[in-house]
């Protein structure tokens, strides 16, 4: 039963994963709103340390910002989609809100020097998402449901938030928060010094793998554990991250780890998880030479793909912003700035330049409508820098 239960749950998992590498009820109705803070509109300070700076893009970033503040955005956080929807699938969609959302603009926010800013949306991040095990990883206004499960990528990432926003805002609460939300991480999605991708609050169960990309080996370095049990954990997690490497003539990853039979397994390679899992190496010093030179290659040359199969074949010609706003990080992380500009080259062909349309200064389809929180949300990532 529960491997029945796992695998399909799972598979529901996966939908989000794909769209983002990142994806119970709520027991008494709705959240109420608490009285929040607003994002305020004031032009941010220039530093000069960062590409985006160097390359005049402020007015790109202060753009973007707008356009999700005002248009993808609403009394929850950040819209999946611009375009409404039933929020009956499977999958995130409409004005369903993700707590990956939230941390990415939390990130954002501490990256531009937003103190008021990051603190309204933690407040709303914790309203919405927390439960006692973990932050839920999707939130269905329409359905009035909070997913029990959470994602250990998305809570990560509002961890390390936190821990950062404490560093840059000179705010020991922060931190404290961070080692607080640390110690739950740890207690349910880690067993036996490993990661796994999920936990879910109603069955208290784990699934029995672990995709690359949710490995954050940085943030997993600042969790309150003892060191003992830390160096073990980031040793496992590491290796399992570098032995997932597929070749140098296709220097991606695996998708995901399965502990029960020691295997990974991918049914195709999904770029954003690649290149999201190689921006984790790199933040931790250990990216692979050939990964990078394969990247510069093929973001200069507009032939990054969104999916291949393990020889290195495209399986099909769908580009997006997201993969070359998370290609321009990976630029700034390695202090390569033609890698970081050639993907901002390509990452704004998708940027809505048409003051008519609603989606001006964001990223997505005017002849849809259809705007996604995680390219938007990549993408000022990669302007901040």
């Amino acid at each position: 039963m529960k491997n029945l239960w796992t695998n399909g749950l799972c598979g529901i998992l996966l939908l989000n994963v794909l769209a983002a590498c990142g994806d119970a009820s709520v027991q008494d109705g709705q959240p109420a709103q608490p009285e929040m803070h607003t994002k305020h509109n004031k032009p941010i300070a220039s530093q000069s340390a960062h590409f985006s700076d160097q390359l005049k893009l402020q007015h790109h970033r202060q753009d973007t910002e707008r356009f999700v503040m005002s248009k993808l955005y609403g009394p929850n956080g950040p819209y999946t989609n611009y375009q409404d929807s039933s929020e009956t699938d499977m999958a995130a969609t409409g004005h369903e809100v993700l707590s990956e959302s939230a941390g990415l603009l939390m990130h954002y926010d501490v990256l531009t020097n937003q103190k008021d800013a990051f603190q309204s949306e933690w407040e709303r991040a914790k309203h919405i998402f927390d439960l006692p095990s973990g932050f839920s990883y999707r939130f269905s206004p329409k359905q009035d449901k909070k997913y029990t499960i959470n994602a250990a990528v998305d809570d990560l990432r509002i961890i390390s938030a936190l821990y950062d926003a404490g560093e840059q805002f000179h705010a020991a609460a922060y931190t404290e928060l961070a080692n607080t939300y640390g110690k739950r991480f740890y207690k349910h999605n880690i067993k036996d010094n490993k990661l796994y991708d999920f936990y879910d609050e109603k069955y208290k169960v784990t699934n029995d793998f672990v995709t690359l990309c949710y490995i954050d080996l940085s943030t997993m370095k600042r969790l309150p554990i003892p060191s003992k049990q830390q160096a073990n954990l980031v040793l496992n997690m590491q290796e399992i991250i570098q032995n997932g490497y597929l070749s140098d003539k296709f220097p991606f990853y695996e998708t995901r780890y399965h502990y029960d039979t020691g295997t990974y397994r991918s049914e195709g390679i999904n770029t954003v998880e690649s290149v999201l899992t190689i921006l984790t190496l790199s933040e931790a010093g250990l990216q692979h030479p050939e990964s990078i030179s394969y990247l510069k290659d093929h973001v200069k040359n507009g032939t990054l793909y969104g999916q291949y199969d393990k020889n290195g074949t495209p399986q099909n010609q769908i580009q997006s912003t997201a993969i070359y706003a998370i290609t321009s990080m990976i630029g700034s992380v390695l202090h390569d700035i033609d890698l970081y500009k050639d993907s901002i080259k390509q990452m704004e062909k998708y940027r809505v330049a048409d003051k008519t349309s609603p989606l001006y200064g964001g990223f997505g389809d005017s002849a849809t409508n259809q705007a996604f929180s995680f390219d938007n949300l990549m993408a000022l990532l990669a302007y901040a820098h």
